[in-house]
This record gives C-alpha cells, sequence and structure tokens, in this order.
C-alpha cells in the first residue's frame, strides 16, 4: 500500500459518511463525498488542506484554484471562499483533510526550519506539489486515531513534522509571513480580525488601515492581494454568511436577519443574498435544512 492509498484508507476509516467532521485530533477535520457537491459558501481558517481521492475546487473572488492529491493547499487568512467537490463516486469517493495553521506554534518551528523566501503577502490561497516526506509525515499524525491513547504525546511531534515541511517547502515565505507577528499578512489578517468583529457597522478605510497599522494606500493594495476583494466587498461577504447562520441557527426571517448585519434596506439584503448564494434567503435555507452537508467542506 502507497502512503496515498494509506491516508486515503485512514480518511474513509475515520469518517464513514458523506461530509466533513471532526475527530480526535485537535484542529484537524476530515472530509468524504461519495458524489460531486454543490458550491459551498464557508470562512476559510488558515489551515494546510490535502487530498486523497477526487478533485475539488476552491474560489475566491474571481479567482479558481482547482486541486487533487498531486497537490497540498495553504490557505494564509480567514477567507470567506466557495469550496466544490467536483471529482467523486461511491467507488472512488473525495477524501479530503485539514489542519489548522497557529501562527505561535509556527513562530516556535522558525528557528529550527530556518525558513527563508519573502514574507510579503501572496495570495490567501496557494497550492504546491505534495511531496512524499508531507504526505508520510500527513499519514503518521492520522495513524495516532487507532491509538488515542497515544495522541496527547505524540499529535503534537507528529503535527511538528507537518509545519516543518511547511517551513522549508515551496511556501516557506507564506508560512513565515504567518508566524511573523509584523509581517504584512499579519497586518491584513489584523484588518481581517477588526472587519470580522465589526461586519455589521460601517467604517471606512482609514480606521481598518490604522488597526492594521498601514496607511491606506498599502492596506488597500496588500488586503486584495491576500483576499482578492477589497475591505468593502469582504465585509459585505462576511455579512451575507453570517446572516445566512442566523437564519438558519436561530431561525429569524430575512428581514430581521439583514437588519442585524448591517442592511437598512430588506430588498437590497435579498438582492445581494440571492446574488451569493444562488437562491432568496427563505428558500436557501429550506435547501440546507433539507440537505445539511451541504454547509461543510474541506
Amino acid at each position: 500500500m502507497t502512503s496515498l492509498e494509506e491516508l486515503a484508507a485512514l480518511i474513509e476509516r475515520y469518517t464513514g459518511s458523506d461530509g466533513a467532521h471532526e475527530c480526535a485530533l485537535p484542529g484537524v477535520r476530515l472530509a468524504r463525498y461519495s458524489q460531486p457537491s454543490v458550491p459551498v459558501h464557508v470562512l476559510q481558517k488558515p489551515a494546510f488542506c490535502i487530498i486523497a481521492g477526487g478533485r475539488k475546487q476552491a474560489t475566491i473572488g474571481t479567482t479558481t484554484i482547482v486541486y487533487d492529491s498531486a497537490c497540498y493547499l495553504v490557505a494564509s487568512a480567514a477567507l470567506p471562499i466557495v469550496g466544490q467537490v467536483i471529482e467523486a463516486s461511491p467507488e472512488k469517493p473525495y477524501l479530503g483533510m485539514a489542519l489548522d495553521l497557529e501562527p505561535t506554534t509556527l513562530a516556535a518551528l522558525l528557528g529550527e526550519a530556518r525558513a527563508g523566501g519573502s514574507a510579503a503577502p501572496g495570495p490567501g490561497l496557494a497550492l504546491s506539489r505534495l511531496t512524499p516526506e508531507l504526505l508520510d509525515a500527513t499519514v503518521r499524525l492520522l495513524r495516532l486515531l487507532g491509538t488515542p491513547a497515544d495522541l496527547p504525546a505524540l499529535a503534537p511531534l507528529a503535527e511538528r513534522e507537518i509545519l516543518y515541511r511547511l517551513l522549508t517547502g515551496e511556501q516557506q515565505g507564506q508560512m513565515r509571513a504567518i508566524a511573523l507577528a509584523d509581517s504584512r499578512l499579519n497586518q491584513v489578517n489584523r484588518a481581517i480580525g477588526w472587519i470580522r468583529r465589526h461586519y455589521a457597522q460601517p467604517f471606512t478605510i482609514g480606521e481598518v488601515a490604522a488597526e492594521a497599522r498601514m496607511s491606506p494606500s498599502a492596506l488597500h493594495e496588500h488586503f486584495k492581494a491576500v483576499t482578492a476583494m477589497s475591505p468593502l466587498q469582504y465585509q459585505k461577504q462576511i455579512r451575507l454568511q453570517e446572516a445566512r447562520q442566523l437564519i438558519l441557527g436561530e431561525g429569524l426571517d430575512a428581514a430581521h436577519a439583514g437588519h442585524a448585519v448591517g442592511y437598512d434596506s430588506p430588498s437590497q439584503f435579498s438582492r445581494e443574498y440571492r446574488r451569493l448564494f444562488g437562491a432568496p434567503p427563505i428558500a436557501d435555507a429550506q435547501r440546507l435544512r433539507a440537505q445539511p452537508e451541504l454547509m461543510a467542506t474541506v
């Protein structure tokens, strides 16, 4: 059995059904789909993502990335993306894994990894060729699910190897940018965090730039480089995703959900909601309640 076949078998074993699943490994999510999915709107955390079977595409702004088991993906910021499994079948399901990336954990490894490369922010989603060393380290991490007693002692060591491989691989510059508190990427991430906390309020670029400790022109340039959208476009995506959660989770009607996330005009809210999610708020909620797996992707 090859390492990729073993990874596929491990993901299959610890999912068992279609959808995204938490597991006993902190910060790790597994996914299985036996057929192509509809486009799924999610807020993607900073993460390392790998596929053991099938194919997926991720869209941010007007940029779409397609990847499979030959590559790995790194998300370096909290990004509102549209994920879609585009190749899967009952015989050959889509099988994926995501590991959250924590800046403090990466920072602790910087000296040992001797990571180089530019720390200038690049696209928040980036693909690289999967190496045998990174694949083997990922397999060793998931193997620990079979021996729960070993998880507290060995899981941090296995995760450390994955992070080391990322810090010394093709995306070492981007990984270094995640780790460094004073990097341009983390300035953008401060802006992202501020917008996520204040998404329901009007704001000026100057306010966000001050939070990021950047000039307005630098913020606009680097924010767009990372997220493929402007701060105001990012705010709109967050507003609409939060409204969707209010409609689904708290049973709010469209008018109240729109007002709660900052829309003064119910018609504008419904129009922009339909443009993003492909259906009016109530019809979209009915569809998602009938198929809750449509809200999850890895």
